[in-house]
């Protein structure tokens, strides 16, 4: 398995994937930046609406202490979604590899296993799908580690664990699903959840690692290409 990734880092940069990185790259910056905005316009309205609450309640005599006090909510808030924008990556990776699973996983098949037959694109309405699926998946794993966070970092190992679960099953399944069926690529995974779950591990360490992650969809689809070949050749 460590081959696997290893072949899948080396790849990363090559002429034909080249390409596919920079506009997954930049596709994965426009989410984060639109969910940054959104949040910080969401943020910016509570504070502005309790701060008016606040002044209402306690009189004008309250009004430099509710500005301080939401002054620190919004710089609080500020650096909360830039932390956020790190944990939400498997969410945007998820979104980002279900437009490019395929084109990757072409130049992978080429490079490697020019003698075994192409995969066939899988449907983008079926990737989209699993790819929407595994982002809200990816949101509730966050939004029930972020509480965590504050017991000495448990949140942290307990988001790292779901997050192997969550990439692993959905990029080998889009992998598999290039050779075979998708009820046949679920069965498939289910039959080796374990080392599906360790290739898992693999993509979670990546995409835990800033700037570095921006090219998970890559790293993650090339390595679950490899994984499934050689699960596919232990099943013949």
């Amino acid at each position: 398995m460590l081959d696997d990734a290893i072949k899948a880092i080396n790849q990363l940069f090559s002429p034909p994937l080249r390409a596919v990185l920079w506009k997954s790259i930049g596709l994965a910056l426009a989410l984060i930046v639109v969910v940054g905005i959104v949040l910080e316009r969401l943020i910016v309205h509570l504070v502005d609406a309790g701060s008016a609450s606040a002044e209402a309640s306690f009189g004008t005599s309250a009004h430099w202490p509710v500005s301080a006090v939401a002054w620190l909510l919004s710089i609080a808030a500020g650096l909360g979604i830039i932390v956020g924008s790190v944990m939400l990556m498997p969410a945007v990776t998820a979104m980002v590899g279900s437009f490019f699973a395929d084109q990757i996983a072409d130049e992978v098949e080429r490079e490697h296993y020019p003698a075994d037959p192409l995969g066939k694109a899988v449907p983008l309405w079926l990737a989209l799908w699993e790819g929407i699926k595994t982002a809200l998946l990816a949101l509730v794993v966050y939004l029930c580690a972020a509480p965590l966070l504050l017991f000495a970092g448990f949140g942290a190992v307990v988001f790292f664990l779901a997050t192997a679960y969550v990439l692993g099953r959905e990029y080998f399944e889009l992998a598999a699903m290039r050779l075979r069926p998708h009820a046949e690529a679920k069965a498939l995974r289910r039959r080796n959840a374990g080392v599906v779950y360790v290739g898992g591990l693999f993509i979670a360490a990546f995409v835990s690692i800033p700037i570095v992650n921006l090219a998970t969809p890559l790293f993650a689809m090339a390595f679950m290409v490899h994984l499934h070949k050689r699960l596919s050749g232990k099943a013949l």
